[in-house]
């Protein structure tokens, strides 16, 4: 009788730590977030204008470095509210059902011509439509003549959870857990255009590094330092107009910059990473892609 009372004192005892220990992390996700959503506009996708039925398809000139030389080619970015069933957690057929909320994606495609074969990318985000900061679902993909590589992030309550599948020896299928704290650098040409703008501002967060490429390792985490400063583009549009530059110091030696206009939607103009990506915006319209003719 002594030794069972020991047995499910000593259960007790382990589902109480456990229980602690998953409020413990919970507040600790919140308390991430809290430490950041102050400097992002909560109703910033709230306007009308994403609920005209239409996408923002902007087109970039871009540039990234493969197998050690400068690529030119062209980036597509499209940004388009949708409403995702929990049920399948994507985008629904079906607007009868109870389960539905509203979700900002952006989709992410290029095409890198190489001296031997293309490169092909495929990024989709979703992020809550009050939460712009906050990543709902990430998947992307990567296509070239040696194999496919996918990866996706999703949203388990406490923390995202990353599936991953590569065609490189050491890699291959496998699942990682990560932080619920984090921004991640592909959302961020989307998530910096909701941010509470004001020059000077300045503040910290912790960033995955993009997910945007063929292989799968583990993802480095930066501590990383965002500024926004009021500057100039440049002659990129046929005129002289102020933007907000937006530097991301993701380590001493890794710096990122992005410029947005500074009138609503806050287009991406222009963005520089410290691996050699580049966009310069084009063209920026709005139509249903979707339809054929």
């Amino acid at each position: 009788m002594h030794l069972r009372k020991l047995y499910f004192l000593s259960l007790l005892l382990c589902f109480t730590a456990c229980s602690e220990s998953a409020q413990e992390q919970s507040a600790a996700e919140s308390e991430g977030y809290e430490a950041i959503k102050e400097h992002f506009n909560p109703d910033w996708a709230m306007d009308k204008l994403w609920d005209d039925g239409l996408a923002e398809v902007a087109l970039y000139d871009a540039e990234r470095v493969v197998y050690g030389k400068k690529r030119s080619f062209e980036f597509t970015m499209i940004t388009v509210k949708e409403d995702f069933n929990r049920e399948y957690n994507v985008k629904t057929d079906d607007y009868s059902r109870d389960n539905l909320f509203p979700v900002m994606k952006v989709n992410e495609f290029c095409r890198i011509p190489t001296d031997n074969y293309p490169y092909h990318y495929l990024t989709s985000l979703f992020m809550h439509r009050g939460k712009p900061w906050q990543l709902h679902k990430l998947t992307t993909s990567s296509q070239e003549w040696c194999g496919n590589t996918f990866k996706s992030v999703t949203d388990k309550g406490d923390n995202y959870s990353l599936y991953y599948n590569s065609y490189f020896d050491g890699e291959g299928e496998g699942k990682r857990d990560l932080s619920k704290n984090l921004l991640f650098e592909d959302q961020l040409p989307y998530s910096l255009r909701a941010l509470q703008f004001q020059d000077g501002l300045i503040f910290n967060a912790d960033i995955a590094e993009t997910q945007q490429t063929n292989k799968a390792k583990e993802p480095t985490i930066y501590k990383a330092t965002i500024q926004v400063n009021i500057t100039t583009t440049g002659n990129i549009t046929d005129e002289e107009e102020k933007a907000w530059q937006v530097n991301v110091q993701l380590a001493p030696n890794k710096f990122n910059s992005y410029w947005f206009s500074t009138a609503y939607p806050n287009k991406l103009i222009r963005l520089q990473t410290w691996d050699g990506r580049k966009l310069e915006l084009k063209k920026i319209s709005r139509y249903a892609y979707w339809q054929g003719d």
